[in-house]
């Protein structure tokens, strides 16, 4: 439960003031100069606990009971029905004849603000590999050498940039099933460092008891090679683009 910020009393506290009047050990005036509140709100406190008990000192909304000026659940549901047909808010405003801040009102009770609200949102597509080694995902990331300090301790942009410091390259493999990670920083992008990596990603998957079936990477150059493909027929590894193990995963949700 949220407190009121400037509220005197808490609800332990409010119990112990109507305990204390109810039991007759203080009056009203005497709890309300103890508690330092009015006694109004002493009576208030005393006549809820009376009522309903230690449930009594909680806060209440103080949302009014009746509301006149509220949208009727008439109008509401006719607002609601012409948003499902994904007209804007002017439009249903217009058709109505309300303003179109009932409108927005409406709307944002119901969670149709936006039109994207209005069709439930397409569910998260994954696929996952049931035993390790059937597949694993090959990528590289390009990074950036630092020669000395960066801007965000030297506080200058200019004096943080290292110019000419040359790129490592993060060759990074993950096993399909399992999400268990390899990787090795290289000197380039190129074929021969693809290609040595691959040996290198399946000899550690050999270590830990996991043989490679499949191996998955995107169409980069370095794995478009004749020289990649001659890796993998040697390895016994069938592989796979992005690409086209993308389009096998869409077409089979497809047919299901």
């Amino acid at each position: 439960m949220n407190i009121h910020k400037n509220a005197r009393l808490t609800p332990l506290r409010r119990e112990e003031m109507a305990l204390s009047v109810v039991e007759g050990r203080l009056s009203k005036a005497d709890a309300a100069r103890t508690y330092g509140v009015s006694a109004k709100i002493v009576t208030r406190r005393v006549e809820r606990y009376t009522a309903e008990g230690r449930a009594g000192m909680a806060d209440r909304s103080s949302r009014p009971h009746v509301m006149p000026g509220m949208t009727g659940q008439a109008v509401a549901g006719r607002i609601v029905a012409l948003r499902r047909q994904r007209l804007t808010g002017q439009h249903i405003a217009l058709e109505v004849g309300v303003s179109c801040a009932t409108v927005s009102r409406v709307l944002k009770r119901a969670g149709l603000s936006r039109l994207k609200d209005i069709e439930p949102a397409e569910p998260i597509r994954r696929y996952e590999r049931e035993h390790p080694g059937e597949m694993i995902h090959i990528d590289i990331k390009k990074l950036g050498r630092f020669s000395q300090v960066g801007h965000r301790i030297t506080g200058d942009p200019q004096k943080g940039k290292s110019r000419g410091a040359g790129w490592e390259f993060v060759h990074v493999c993950i096993d399909d099933a399992s999400r268990i990670a390899f990787s090795q920083i290289l000197p380039d992008e190129k074929k021969e460092s693809a290609v040595a990596f691959l040996k290198a990603a399946v000899a550690y998957y050999a270590g830990l008891g996991v043989v490679i079936a499949r191996v998955m990477t995107d169409n980069g150059s370095c794995y478009r090679s004749k020289t990649f493909a001659r890796a993998c027929h040697e390895l016994g590894l069938k592989h796979v683009s992005l690409n086209d193990g993308w389009k096998k995963f869409t077409n089979s949700r497809t047919v299901e």
